[in-house]
């Protein structure tokens, strides 16, 4: 999962449209308004320009105004695809540096490592027993993965939309930040909540999916299919550490089209607009305002401007991560300190769903 990011509180927020076009998403909460918010990453290296602009800038929005927030590095998610133990270790480590250096604050929020916390295994045990296998094969991801791997996926990659259900519940967060392609996996989380709640007695508040703002940032070389790590088009996809010579480069080579003119149309013209969207995204800049400023110049020139606010963008990013990379030590006392926070949560609610069942 590029990216796996996983935050009803009672009643019903309206929802805003967002930059792109596409599924509405729920507008940012009030001040005061969230009791609790979840949310993951895989640590599958480094995160790219997507990762970023599509989750890990709201997470740290997110802690800054709300609380408590819980972000976890979700290490079970990513061994459903074949993982070298050595590798695997360092992407860990190198996706704590990441987060850090975007601006997650331990002291703010709850930063910790999946796997250390092992209720998330015994609760998606229990329901995993409540939901039934044709739901979890109509889901969209699996078909899709399951069709690119010629139907000859891990089980992991069936059931872990159920593992991400328990991640939610079981620190009873209330509210989500996602993707668009994790909706569909949000309501499966949204109805075992209830089932569960049907079943044992009101327990699980029914969590609210928020959508980002930015929605899905566009491979540069296929701007149909978004942006992603494992891509083999190296070309495709910027990468926060990407230097200023690979991020130019990457820009340069960004399929458009055959008109010169910046305009801003993503459903005739999705290679200048995702060009747009980025460059909107990384200065803070309404996308019609980054149109005004483009006129005259051809999506040639255009290109080299958006690669300079990115560089821009993720330079002090980048000199953070290298310092950080240095000291494993730090970033280990960070996985282990909240990794316990993470556990003071999960242990009760974990014992009071054991009760309920009936282990107890």
């Amino acid at each position: 999962m590029a990216l796996y990011s996983i935050w009803k509180a009672r009643g019903s927020w309206r929802f805003i449209r967002a930059l792109h076009k596409g599924p509405e998403a729920a507008p940012a909460p009030q001040k005061g308004a969230v009791k609790r918010v979840f949310s993951g990453i895989q640590p599958t290296g480094i995160p790219h320009l997507g990762n970023y602009l599509g989750a890990i800038e709201s997470w740290v929005r997110l802690q800054d105004d709300h609380g408590p927030v819980l972000y976890s590095i979700v290490d079970l998610h990513s061994i459903t695809v074949p993982q070298d133990p050595a590798g695997l270790r360092q992407s860990i480590l190198d996706v704590t540096a990441a987060l850090l250096a975007c601006g997650i604050n331990p002291e703010k929020s709850i930063l910790f490592q999946q796997s250390q916390v092992s209720e998330h295994t015994q609760l998606s045990w229990i329901l995993t027993c409540m939901v039934r296998l044709p739901r979890l094969q109509h889901l969209h991801q699996w078909k899709a993965k399951t069709a690119k791997q010629k139907h000859d996926g891990a089980v992991g990659l069936l059931m872990y939309p159920v593992l991400q259900a328990a991640d939610v519940l079981l620190y009873k967060s209330t509210h989500v930040p996602v993707g668009e392609d994790q909706v569909q996996h949000m309501e499966l989380v949204q109805d075992l909540a209830r089932g569960f709640n049907k079943k044992y007695g009101e327990f699980f508040p029914v969590p609210t999916s928020i959508l980002t703002s930015m929605k899905k940032v566009k491979s540069l070389r296929d701007p149909s299919a978004k942006m992603s790590k494992s891509d083999p088009d190296k070309l495709a996809t910027v990468r926060i550490t990407d230097s200023p010579e690979e991020i130019v480069q990457k820009f340069r080579k960004a399929v458009t089209d055959f008109t010169s003119e910046v305009t801003y149309d993503p459903a005739s013209r999705a290679g200048v607009s995702n060009l747009i969207a980025i460059h909107s995204a990384v200065t803070g800049l309404p996308v019609e305002e980054v149109v005004r400023g483009s006129a005259g110049m051809d999506t040639a020139r255009y290109k080299l401007v958006v690669a300079e606010a990115v560089i821009e963008k993720f330079a002090p990013i980048k000199r953070e991560i290298e310092k950080l990379k240095m000291d494993k030590g730090h970033l280990q006392k960070v996985l282990q300190a909240g990794s316990a926070k993470a556990k003071e949560l999960a242990y009760p609610v974990c014992r009071d769903v054991k009760e309920l069942v009936g282990f107890r």
